[in-house]
């Protein structure tokens, strides 16, 4: 694998074929490698085919991991998905007409949660626009305020003047793409007219130099300063989604009770309070406090905005990066970040009487919930086990038996899925019912969770999924890490929304992913709402909850994943622990 060159060092010299098209390709796409990508996504269209046609020689070069996908759509989310994991953005590759208009989900999540991403989308050049010519519309500025960066890069014209329109776009794009100025990162376009031949020969690449990507601006560009605040009033930190382990890193050195997401990547450590909706609700808990620091960006809860918006409670927003924060009540102080005054002491006796009257209770909360979740279960006597008495033994074997025949409920399902997850892996979690039951009830593990909680679509999720388990496993192998699984949770309709995901690229590497399905039959979901009260059952199911009864054994047959089925408590431990199969779905139905 060529090594990253420092920005300083002279750049690779890129050969010249004589066609405009393909020359100013290669020159772009070698310039992003230099600027730091490392991951191009191309789905096929004959506008792109020079953008298509030097990317695959990069890849032959070892400049770049290529990736090919017959539907937009899906290209956009296993960019953004790279993008996620990665921290660097993936270059996702389209050509003209409507092919553009199917990266834009991707690219809004990608906007709205401030994930790097390049988007190049090929156009005709200007004297074939606004004539009604084939497969053209207006796709310059497409993207709107999505987009960090956006430009229509006239028609390549053969001279020395392309190579320099090239480097200059490639550095500006990524730069713009990470927030390398801005502390904004997101989304970038760069729409590129093409005239005919579309394409020439590309020839061998010599070694193609890696460059260093770009650090993000520190938040001080935002106009936002580190503040410490004081002892003060009973305060609680409050993670969200992408929220990170700063979260619980100052939740543990101020001496607060931590309310995790369980998207937040904060979720561990000695004060997380994991039933925080119902201690919320409480006097004497969420009555009580006056302020809360928020890290992330929460979407989990009615519980969490419902605190903010009371008048009795400051609030502080941590917010090092993106020009959005989250501020429910229009009224938060928004800082790059937060730091314990010195004067506190999270184990004086009233710190530590504050956050432990929120773990207990929390504690509590979850053992009472378990029981009523699992009423008829029985935990096996292990004493009974080693008895002599031939009656104990056979109770116990009975009582195992009862366990691992029990039928699976959704947060038996959330539970299981995370203690079988290990830090070397990864989760994702699809915008279904199943991740607010994981939240609810899963405790206290530091891991690497993955969730487009931007806009919470459920279009995607495998798409991402992919994205980000070829990350891992490509830097895995790069640094000779532990190699892990990238497990995804969603639900049926969030499975068949994205079905297209499952076919990859030709002669591309498998991603190391099992796709955890609980099959309910349709989007019970809505069943939560205040909806289910009031509208007629009958559109109600049909409009809303839109039942289906998909094969999805024969769906995986289809696509080359392997399948399995879990039914009972025992199948889904087993299907969880057992070795990676590659790519594989295991589904699991369960009662509306």
């Amino acid at each position: 694998m060529p090594e990253a060159r420092a920005a300083d060092e002279p750049a690779q010299r890129i050969p010249r074929t004589g066609n405009p098209a393909t020359d100013y390709a290669l020159a772009l796409l070698t310039h992003l490698v230099g600027a730091g990508v490392r991951d191009i996504v191309i789905s096929p269209g004959s506008r792109s085919q020079a953008l298509a046609l030097a990317a695959a020689e990069l890849e032959r070069a070892g400049a770049v991991r290529l990736h090919v996908r017959l539907d937009e759509r899906v290209g956009g989310f296993l960019a953004l998905g790279m993008g996620r994991e990665a921290g660097a953005p993936a270059v996702v590759v389209t050509t003209s007409g409507t092919a553009t208009a199917n990266l834009h989900p991707a690219v809004l999540e990608a906007h709205e949660s401030g994930v790097p991403l390049i988007v190049l989308t090929a156009d005709r050049p200007p004297e074939l626009r606004g004539i009604r010519s084939s497969q053209t519309t207006h796709q310059d500025g497409l993207y709107g305020v999505a987009v960090r960066l956006a430009e229509d890069v006239p028609a390549p014209s053969g001279g020395e003047e392309d190579a320099a329109t090239a480097a200059r776009l490639a550095v500006e794009s990524v730069r713009a793409a990470v927030g390398a100025d801005t502390a904004d990162p997101g989304p970038v376009h760069l729409n590129l007219a093409f005239r005919e031949p579309l394409s020439a020969a590309v020839p061998p690449l010599p070694v193609v130099e890696r460059g260093a990507l770009p650090a993000l601006a520190g938040a001080q560009t935002l106009g936002r300063e580190t503040v410490v605040p004081g002892a003060g009033p009973a305060t609680v930190v409050i993670a969200g989604a992408d929220a990170g382990p700063e979260a619980e890193e100052y939740a543990r050195a101020a001496g607060f009770p931590l309310l995790a997401e369980v998207s937040s990547g904060s979720r561990f450590g000695p004060n997380l309070v994991v039933a925080y909706r119902e201690l919320l609700r409480e006097p004497e808990f969420g009555g009580r406090v006056r302020r809360a620091v928020v890290f992330g960006h929460p979407t989990l809860s009615r519980e969490v905005p419902a605190l903010l918006l009371r008048d009795d409670v400051e609030t502080v927003v941590v917010a090092p990066r993106g020009r959005q924060a989250y501020n429910p009540g229009r009224r938060a102080v928004i800082v790059g970040a937060v730091r314990p005054a010195a004067e506190v002491d999270p184990r004086s006796p009233d710190a530590r009487a504050w956050v432990g009257r929120w773990v207990s209770a929390s504690r509590r909360l979850i053992e009472a919930a378990e029981r009523l979740a699992s009423p008829d279960a029985t935990v096996p006597d292990l004493a009974k086990a080693r008895s002599p008495d031939p009656s104990d033994a056979l109770a116990f074997a009975r009582t195992e038996l009862a366990a691992v025949r029990a039928p699976i409920t959704r947060p038996l399902l959330a539970e299981a899925l995370w203690r079988y997850t290990w830090p070397h892996d990864r989760l994702v979690l699809g915008a279904s019912r199943l991740i607010r039951d994981a939240d609810r009830i899963v405790p206290g593990k530091r891991l690497r969770v993955h969730s487009n909680r931007g806009l919470a679509g459920i279009d995607g999720t495998i798409a991402t999924a992919i994205g980000v388990a070829l990350v891992s496993q490509a830097v895995a192998v790069e640094t000779g890490a532990l190699p892990g699984i990238t497990r995804v949770l969603l639900g049926d309709l969030a499975l068949l929304h994205d079905a297209g995901a499952l076919l990859g690229g030709s002669g591309e590497a498998r991603p190391n992913v099992q796709v955890i399905v609980g099959n309910d039959g349709g989007g019970t979901i809505f069943d939560g709402l205040e909806v289910a009260a009031t509208a007629p059952p009958a559109a109600f199911d049909r409009v809303l909850c839109t039942p289906q009864r998909v094969d999805i054994a024969a769906l995986a047959t289809a696509y080359g994943w392997a399948h399995r089925v879990a039914r009972t408590k025992g199948e889904l431990d087993q299907a969880l622990s057992a070795p990676p199969m590659g790519a594989s779905i295991l589904e699991v139905p369960l009662e509306r």
